[in-house]
């Protein structure tokens, strides 16, 4: 659910890990018939870097009891089937707020409908704020309809290959669908709840401004369904929620399906949103993990209170997370288990808060490392004012589109308010080194009123050396109701969840008041009493960490390493928002070169590649074969991104290649003259080289590159004590870094000696036999058709010959002749004698025998069976060797 007025919808605007198949079922409430009706109108919209054109058609859903839903379907590409994808929108706008992301995802390679929810742009119907017999049920229409459409992936009929996204309420329905509806695959919400009636009533409190504007954002209590208005009237009114508005936001929750809600799912919250905080995506995360399901969790800058939305980014990591779980793309990168966005200042050149990231290889939960904070200060009593006024200041809901006062907070600068006499007040020492809280702080307090029931808003200061400075991380508070207060309760506070450093010498406020602007506190006046009865907890959660810095350059500058390094740089590059969308036909097929063609620098007419194509399958170890000037070297280095073809096309598993393709963590290569630290052992070498990439380390499977590489003790040694040969192994173990599933080697055998050349030999087929592709650029010809299966000769840029070796190899006009003894010369005289024979001549096992034009291999045959010949096998005779030349002209 969104509440956001209108700037804030603006900002927002346009903006399964693992696990097997499920067993589905189809939700009950399809069997309401839903009936697409109305014109479509298609648009092709125009995309930048001659990126397909997106078409889209405008059609009207009516549902059983009578409402029609406007919706929008996007495509673009060529024909052929994709994974479909459901964008839902924020509470307040329609689906035009999310038509840049559907046409994005699009020209991705999905098919992407969206839709206006019951009430919202064109579509009618009341207001159910997600009802499972409303807004869910509709939602299942819609994916009934995808199942049917000619462009939409099938997992079984009538159950299409589907993720769903959306932010706020958006995020909400896409969580509530998957609970309800099991075709839904994989899930990416952004900004959202989990539980709905814990987000407007925490701890039993009326969150009283965030639901005022929420109703005014909907068209007032009359665009609700009576229910919804009827609750929202009777809670305003008294200030407290009873249990029967506790239920029926329940009911609309996906808390209340959470044990149903097992496909992937990355979670992605603001960490600057006192409507929806951080604690919804923890409940979330542990909900959907504890089904099986892999989960991973963003905090991101912004959030409904404001601050910077990090559209681009979210939008990029939802896009890569259906790439893994709807393409079933293992290249795709997700990102970490865990990350968050740290502000660090202000840019002097646009006064934008600097934002770097912090991640984790697991999701820490918000009371990992937990540290002891030892508060000081007197059992203190307060006021709760007659009327509740004057009230505290902590947050501004509404406010997030113009700055708020949370963007303020993640920039240092403190704007909150608490009145004399309203609240009590513990502080810490200064801190002695920087403390980075990433969690909830909790404190255990002993409270005492003079009424039945006490509502205290509890929160923690970062307070300045001077003691007047004080920040509020993110302006969130806590809410607490204690009931039967009157005899005296401890109370322990859990205080929201932030990711905030308290810099050295800053000390920590506990604030407990009476009064808060956003809640609903009794009206009547009492006297609260608090005192301490314990220290603050503070989590730390040490194994999130910020990025790690670059190398020093040095490291890296070792003879011909700068490949090395632009290479890796390449591999692990972000996707770019314009791209061609991936052929699912190819999604199997490790590379695919289409017309391919490059020119040389500065020339209109001469080419370095021209026209090439062939295509390398799975299991399949390649050589590419040619002489110098053949386009080989042109070739590999457009195929790893590193230089823009002038026509044609790569993909690799069905990806068009470009630089910076995220399907290039895919390929590894290994680059000849690879340069390591000799000092470290070959095993540091592997790991600082990992490291650098940025990627996890369980993702390396360092373990079993190295099996396959086959250095065994060695790696334990500094690389300065090996041979040229262990050095060629631990490059090609390098490239073998993370298993790719394309490995590319150029010349890995030079400079070896013949033992040493046998095990490069050995290592490249154990590769390819665990159905990886290798693709070997090498001048040992002998090598090549010893290792290789298959063959791509190339000459003067263009393609010679493709196909398997013993074919190119056997299609020569010399046959071997395999005889069950020795031939004397007579016979063979007689053989030489024959029809379409130019020679035969004995042989240690048999006869060599060279055709003419004529001449068969199945007409010499029968001819030798007459001549009473012994034959035991016919088959080719030439060495690659000799095909190579046959094949170039002789021009190597």
């Amino acid at each position: 659910m969104d509440f956001r007025m209108t700037q804030l919808r603006a900002r927002l605007r346009g903006g399964g890990r693992g696990g097997g198949r499920r067993p589905r079922r189809i939700a009950a409430a399809a069997a309401a018939v839903v009936v697409l009706a109305g014109a479509g109108t298609w648009t092709a919209v125009a995309a930048e870097d001659a990126a397909p054109a997106v078409s889209r058609t405008d059609r009207i859903a009516s549902t059983a009891d009578g409402v029609r839903i406007d919706t929008s379907y996007f495509t673009a590409g060529p024909a052929g089937r994709r994974p479909a994808v459901l964008l839902g929108h924020g509470f307040g706008g329609s689906k035009d707020d999310v038509r840049q992301q559907a046409e994005e995802l699009a020209r991705e390679g999905y098919a992407v409908l969206t839709w206006s929810a019951r009430s919202f742009g064109e579509s009618t119907g009341k207001i159910g704020l997600n009802d499972p017999k409303g807004e869910v049920a509709d939602v299942s229409r819609l994916i009934d309809w995808l199942a049917e459409q000619p462009e939409v992936q099938l997992d079984e009929e009538g159950d299409p290959r589907l993720g769903m996204a959306g932010a706020s309420y958006g995020g909400a329905i896409a969580l509530l669908t998957a609970g309800h509806d099991d075709r839904v695959d994989a899930l990416a919400p952004a900004i959202t709840y989990f539980d709905l009636a814990e987000a407007l009533f925490p701890n039993g409190v009326f969150k009283k401004l965030w639901a005022g504007i929420f109703v005014n954002s909907g068209g007032g209590c009359e665009k609700f369904e009576p229910a919804l208005c009827r609750m929202y009237e009777r809670v305003a009114e008294s200030g407290t929620p009873d249990a029967e508005a506790v239920k029926l936001l329940e009911e609309r929750s996906p808390s209340a399906v959470a044990d149903r809600i097992d496909v992937p799912t990355l979670l992605m919250q603001g960490q600057n949103d006192s409507l929806f905080p951080l604690g919804h995506a923890d409940a979330a995360a542990k909900a959907i993990r504890a089904n099986g399901a892999p989960v991973d969790v963003d905090w991101i800058a912004g959030g409904h209170d404001g601050g910077e939305p990090e559209a681009d980014r979210v939008r990029d990591r939802t896009r890569a997370w259906f790439d893994r779980y709807l393409k079933e793309d293992k290249g795709a990168d997700t990102g970490p288990a865990f990350r968050v966005t740290r502000t660090g200042g202000v840019d002097s050149t646009d006064g934008r808060a600097v934002l770097s990231g912090a991640s984790a290889d697991r999701y820490p939960g918000l009371t990992g490392g937990g540290k002891d904070v030892p508060l000081t200060g007197r059992e203190q009593s307060f006021a709760n004012p007659a009327g509740a006024s004057p009230p505290a200041v902590s947050a501004l809901p509404g406010l997030g589109g113009t700055g708020g006062l949370s963007q303020l907070s993640s920039l240092g600068v403190g704007v909150s308010l608490d009145f004399p006499g309203q609240h009590a007040r513990f502080e810490s020492a200064p801190v002695t080194g920087d403390l980075r809280i990433t969690g909830s702080p909790t404190a255990t307090v002993h409270v005492r009123s003079t009424s039945d029931d006490a509502v205290l808003f509890g929160k923690v200061y970062d307070v300045g050396p001077d003691g007047r400075q004080q920040v509020l991380p993110s302006q969130l508070v806590t809410p607490v109701r204690v009931e039967d207060a009157k005899a005296g309760k401890d109370v322990t506070v859990t205080f929201p969840a932030v990711d905030h450093e308290v810099r050295q010498g800053h000390r920590l406020r506990l604030v407990l008041a009476s009064t808060d602007l956003g809640y609903a506190s009794p009206a009547a006046p009492a006297t609260y009493t608090v005192s301490l009865k314990g220290d603050l907890t503070v989590p730390t959660a040490p194994g999130v960490t910020t990025a790690a810095a670059p190398l020093p350059a040095w490291v890296w500058w070792l003879p011909l390493a700068g490949a090395v390094t632009a290479l890796v740089l390449v591999l692990t590059g972000r996707r770019r928002t314009a791209a061609a969308p991936p052929d699912p036909a190819l999604a199997d097929v490790p590379l695919q070169i289409t017309d391919l063609s490059k020119r040389y620098a500065r020339s209109t007419d001469r080419y370095a590649v021209r026209n090439l194509s062939f295509r390398v399958e799975k299991g399949q170890v390649l050589g590419l074969l040619g002489p110098n000037g053949a386009g080989k070297t042109t070739t590999l280095r457009m195929l790893m991104g590193l230089i823009t073809p002038d026509g044609g096309e790569i993909r690799v598993f069905g990806h068009a290649i470009r630089p910076g393709a995220p399907v290039l963590s895919r390929v590894g290569a290994f680059v000849e003259g690879a340069g390591f630290l000799p000092h470290l052992s070959g095993r540091e070498n592997l790991e600082l080289y990992w490291q650098a990439t940025g990627r996890p380390a369980e993702d390396a499977h360092l373990d079993e590159a190295l099996e396959i590489a086959g250095l065994g003790d060695a790696l334990a040694r500094a690389v300065r004590t090996y041979s040229q040969g262990m050095r060629q192994r631990l490059a090609i173990a390098q490239a073998m870094l993370g298993l790719p599933d394309l490995l590319i080697l150029d010349e890995p055998t030079n400079g070896l000696d013949p033992p040493q050349i046998r095990e490069m030999r050995e290592v490249m087929i154990r590769y390819a036999a665990a159905g990886r592709t290798v693709i070997v650029s090498s001048h040992l010809l002998s090598e090549v058709e010893q290792s290789c299966t298959h063959l791509v000769v190339m000459d003067r840029g263009r393609l010679v010959q493709a196909g398997p070796v013993r074919e190119i190899v056997g299609s020569g006009d010399t046959l071997l002749v395999g005889t069950a003894s020795p031939v004397d010369e007579p016979l063979a005289e007689k053989v030489a004698a024959l029809p379409g024979v130019a020679s035969a001549v004995r042989a240690d096992d048999g006869l060599l025998v060279r055709l003419d034009a004529d001449g068969t291999a199945a007409r010499l045959v029968a001819e030798l069976v007459r001549l009473d010949v012994p034959v035991e096998s016919v088959g080719p005779h030439r060495r690659l060797e000799d095909a190579f030349l046959t094949l170039i002209g002789g021009s190597a």
